[in-house]
């Protein structure tokens, strides 16, 4: 996907997130994110978006800290998160796609901007979700292509990291097929990080795999909806792992 797609994406998302956070109610329970109130969402998200702005706005190098939210409430605080996004979408729409800065995932894009530009549209959809889920409305759309991106960036960057907790005794095989797209990813599950391939032309066979739309294979792999159902066969404990051991 291009850069400004990612952008617009970020735009459309983070509106949609604050208009149905404001029908919801900051007091309203997450359904999806257990023991969070829609304002823990906003504060969450807020300031994930400032954080990310700050990498872009500033070309900073090396990680810097998490900034902390403020402890606003009601509109006050939605004003704030309304702010951060704002800032997020201009400066993403005006930064150079040469420019450089610090980025986290192991199979970034090459450009810092396109990093944080998917990192940020990814981020906030799901996010999104959590604020339908307060609602307690069906999720919005996705579109399958860009749930197959962030089917992606979650089995081939974050659980790549060593700080993901998806681990096996033994040796195991995930294999994930979208329906609709046609990307296929498989899963190598050990005692170390999972090592994903995409494709399944290296010849392991599968011990569970996860079919279904991008978007479903996108919404259950971030646990946003149970993973569970006709789309899984095989050996469902390795989905059931997935649930337990997968959050970020």
């Amino acid at each position: 996907m291009e850069i400004i797609s990612y952008v617009k994406t970020v735009a459309r998302e983070g509106e949609q997130l604050a208009d149905i956070a404001e029908r919801a109610g900051t007091d309203a329970l997450v359904p999806t994110c257990p023991q969070w109130h829609v304002a823990d969402l906003l504060r969450h998200t807020g300031s994930v978006h400032r954080w990310a702005t700050g990498y872009v706005a500033q070309g900073l190098t090396e990680r810097a800290p998490f900034p902390d939210a403020p402890e606003l409430v009601g509109a006050e605080l939605l004003a704030w998160f309304r702010e951060g996004h704002a800032t997020l979408v201009r400066t993403l729409s005006g930064t150079s796609a040469d420019a450089h800065c610090w980025t986290f995932l192991p199979t970034a894009p090459p450009s810092p901007l396109a990093f944080w530009a998917r990192r940020q549209a990814h981020e906030t959809t799901v996010h999104r979700m959590d604020a339908e889920a307060a609602l307690d409305v069906p999720f919005g759309a996705v579109d399958p292509a860009f749930a197959e991106d962030g089917v992606d960036e979650l089995l081939t960057g974050f659980h790549a990291r060593p700080q993901s907790r998806v681990r096996t005794a033994e040796p195991r095989v995930l294999r994930v097929r979208a329906s609709d797209t046609g990307a296929v990813w498989t899963v190598h599950l050990s005692q170390e990080p999972a090592r994903t391939v995409r494709g399944d032309a290296d010849g392991a066979e599968a011990d569970c795999t996860l079919t279904g739309e991008a978007s479903w294979l996108y919404s259950a792999l971030w646990n946003r909806q149970p993973l569970a159902g006709p789309g899984v066969t095989g050996d469902a404990e390795l989905a059931r792992l997935w649930v337990d051991t997968a959050g970020i």
